[in-house]
């Protein structure tokens, strides 16, 4: 088993993988509790999936009972610039790293395909694999498996990789060896949380995703709270603020998959052309992006708020154009738009 181990490791880096850790479904008893009590403070939103198939995300074990250990496996998409030159410039959008190029899911989920092939072809057995698309404790099961820990901003931080990296997972009814959890490696350091801009952190390690930029611009249906619209800055889609903030991020690597790099008209886009998107022009611009999964009027409403952050007269016709949207959430965000762009001295 443990030249099979060594084998599987070497074929996911051959695949493209940073790194591969293993743990058994039943290695994160800690998890339905810390759920159960996300839950019930109501952390999660509008996300009422969580609620839903809360035994499945609590307990990995009933998702599938016949599988003996979870194959856990990082993918790096670190970007190659700083992604934070990019908040603050008035007539732009911040786009979050993960969505500058192309979808994860698709590559990821390919991937791991290819990989979980591989091992039934070697030693048998049956695979399921997920990419964030299942109730799959991802990052509780990827720190039991020893790829890293849950940090202070609730994701997960590796000491090779930083904290720019996706996640996916190859269930399996093998029993494979098991590697060592990863520990806390945190300290004393605060950087993501001071770095938030809506507070989003009600103390460390617990994250209110009502607060959250990225819950709010990808998740969140409908007008976003007065006071939280100014806090968005011209950040669009996602939030990497406390991931930047991360010190162990200088010992990540750029990624090595090409096309998680920033298309160029992704990575600082114009928000009067992104403001003026109809439903076809949005569906053609982000096919083969995450971002296509929100839809035109939400995105538009992001932008909408962006252009009202923006201090620059220069956008206000663009909003003005859509006070009378046919979405209500798109007509509500632009009238704000207006508003705080005319009262600028």
């Amino acid at each position: 088993m443990q030249q099979l181990k060594a084998d599987l490791q070497f074929k996911a880096r051959e695949e493209g993988f940073d790194d591969l850790r293993i743990c058994r479904p039943w290695d994160v008893p800690e998890v339905p509790e810390q759920l159960e009590a996300f839950l019930q403070k109501g952390y999660h939103g509008q996300m009422h999936w969580l609620a839903e198939r809360r035994a499945w995300r609590a307990d990995p074990s009933q998702l599938w009972p016949e599988a003996k250990s979870v194959i856990m496996l990082a993918e790096n998409y670190a970007p190659q610039d700083n992604p934070m030159t990019v908040i603050g410039q008035g007539d732009r959008g911040a786009i979050s790293v993960y969505a500058r190029g192309k979808d994860y899911h698709d590559l990821v989920k390919k991937r791991l395909k290819r990989v979980a092939r591989w091992l039934i072809s070697q030693a048998g057995g049956e695979v399921k694999v997920f990419v964030d698309t299942a109730p799959v404790p991802e990052k509780p099961l990827a720190q039991a498996a020893g790829l890293g820990w849950q940090g202070k901003h609730t994701n997960l931080v590796s000491r090779t990789l930083g904290n720019w990296f996706f996640i996916g997972s190859i269930f399996t009814t093998l029993e494979l060896q098991a590697d060592t959890a990863d520990t806390d490696h945190c300290g004393s350091c605060s950087a993501c949380l001071t770095a938030c801009p809506t507070d989003a952190f009600p103390k460390p390690y617990q994250l209110d995703a009502r607060r959250c930029i990225s819950y709010l611009t990808i998740e969140h249906k409908g007008p976003v709270a007065p006071e939280l619209r100014a806090k968005l800055g011209n950040r669009i889609y996602g939030c990497d603020d406390c991931l930047a903030a991360c010190p162990w991020n200088k010992f990540a690597q750029s990624a090595r998959e090409v096309r998680y790099q920033a298309r160029d008209d992704l990575a600082a886009p114009n928000l009067k052309e992104l403001a003026a998107l109809t439903d076809a022009a949005f569906r053609e611009k982000f096919s083969g992006s995450p971002i296509k999964r929100i839809g035109r009027d939400r995105f538009v409403r992001n932008v909408l708020y962006a252009i009202g952050n923006s201090n620059d007269p220069s956008l206000l016709s663009a909003a003005r154009a859509l006070c009378s949207d046919p979405d209500a959430t798109v007509a509500d965000a632009a009238n704000w738009a207006v508003a705080r762009l005319t009262a600028i001295p």
